[in-house]
């Protein structure tokens, strides 16, 4: 911790901001201090499709890192964020060097490639219902809630939830009010409150 206290490197990124993009070698390792960011790709139909969320104490760009490819997606802070940055030969000098840290990143990447593989067959199989209600459930894992204990904290376009859902913003629009017509959800604007926690599981067909 002392060897990265020395070397790294902290600033803040304006919402919309981007803080690396496709094509581009990575020059380290991103951590996020504060803030939120989303890691998305580009269709080429031009469509936004966020493949992961990111919050403070979370680490981004690594496996670009780890492998020596170039990033394949996008990071953009969805509001002011503080980002720094570990020098890749730093953080790939105590790679080598910690088995223990060698050990955690193996175990990420291995974590990451079973999500993305759960992710690929929950958009193929189950119905937008249940994607869309599972996707409010991540967001309030992944984000927590505000205050009052239902809110979620953080706030997302349609276009945003759509892309996370992996469906049309107009098919993420009809469901959210349905949510809401049954009293699972309540919306003011880009704020949503989960007013219960049970229906929605239910209607993500992941309970027990």
């Amino acid at each position: 911790m002392e060897l990265i206290d020395g070397v790294k490197g902290c600033r803040r990124y304006a919402k919309g901001e981007m803080i690396f993009h496709v094509d581009e070698y990575p020059p380290g390792l991103y951590c996020v201090h504060s803030g939120k960011v989303k890691i998305f790709k580009v269709g080429k139909d031009g469509r936004e499709q966020i493949v992961r969320l990111a919050k403070e104490g979370d680490i981004i760009g690594y496996r670009s890192l780890i492998s020596g490819d170039r990033y394949s997606a996008y990071a953009v802070p969805m509001e002011d964020s503080d980002i720094c940055l570990i020098p890749k030969d730093t953080f790939l000098s105590i790679l080598t060097s910690s088995p223990v840290l060698s050990t955690r990143m193996l175990s990420l990447l291995s974590h990451d490639l079973k999500t993305a593989e759960e992710r690929l067959v929950e958009m193929a199989q189950k119905p937008v219902r249940e994607r869309v209600a599972e996707t409010l459930l991540l967001l309030k894992e992944t984000y927590g809630v505000e205050p009052d204990g239902a809110t979620l904290n953080i706030r997302l376009t349609r276009a945003e939830l759509a892309t996370l859902v992996g469906t049309a913003t107009e098919s993420v629009s009809r469901m959210l009010s349905k949510l809401q017509q049954e009293r699972t959800i309540d919306m003011h604007g880009r704020t949503i409150t989960i007013t219960n926690p049970g229906a929605l599981t239910i209607a993500a067909n992941i309970g027990d």
